[in-house]
């Protein structure tokens, strides 16, 4: 059975229009090839690498204490096959929860590493996914920037491919929300189905 790593950084809990993307995508999923692991870093108590935090962690890798439990969740990062970020919009990008969740699994030697070559990714994941909601309308605006952190860094880890899946304008004058959820949960699923 293939590993699925769901990384929820929903802020408003049970309120959120982002969570119906991920009950849509799970709805698609192929439950009897994949097990699904949700983490969400707020839960887990993450913080950003800041002062003594990071020294810690910068010693741990340059002794190459890389199986410690610090690194924990880089090693769940590096091992699964699929990968789904779910986040709301949020100030032209994502939550700074999710940003702290990837410094912390952004580790040389577990989810990339360098060579003479240049830098190079070591996840065994072949696909990294993003649901989001967007209140305005930012498909076309050139104003939205998590979904395009998001495609870099699943080159910099080494996914295969990277999709990103968003109910844009669900606040838009003229827009109808319910219209525009109802497309993104089917684009959800659909992309969920078509797991392998």
């Amino acid at each position: 059975m293939k590993e699925l790593l769901l990384v929820d950084c929903c802020v408003r809990g049970k309120e959120s229009r982002t969570r119906k993307l991920i009950d849509a995508f799970l709805e698609g999923l192929n439950q009897k090839q994949f097990h699904v692991t949700t983490i969400s870093p707020e839960a887990e108590g993450m913080v950003p690498l800041t002062g003594a935090n990071f020294a810690r962690r910068e010693k741990l890798v340059e002794e190459g204490q890389l199986n410690h439990p610090r690194f924990c969740y880089a090693q769940q990062f590096a091992q699964a096959d699929a990968v789904v970020f779910a986040a709301p919009l949020w100030e032209l990008s994502f939550p700074a929860i999710l940003k702290v969740y990837i410094e912390n699994i952004s580790v040389k030697g577990i989810t990339f590493g360098c060579d003479a070559d240049g830098i190079f990714g070591s996840c065994r994941g072949s696909r990294l996914i993003f649901l989001t909601t967007r209140g305005e309308r930012y498909e076309n605006s050139g104003l939205e920037q998590g979904s395009r952190y998001l495609e870099a860094m699943s080159k910099f880890f080494g996914f295969d491919s990277y999709a990103c899946v968003a109910a844009d304008g669900l606040d838009a004058k003229g827009g109808d929300s319910r219209i525009i959820m109802a497309d993104a949960c089917g684009r959800a699923r659909g992309l969920a189905a078509s797991l392998s």
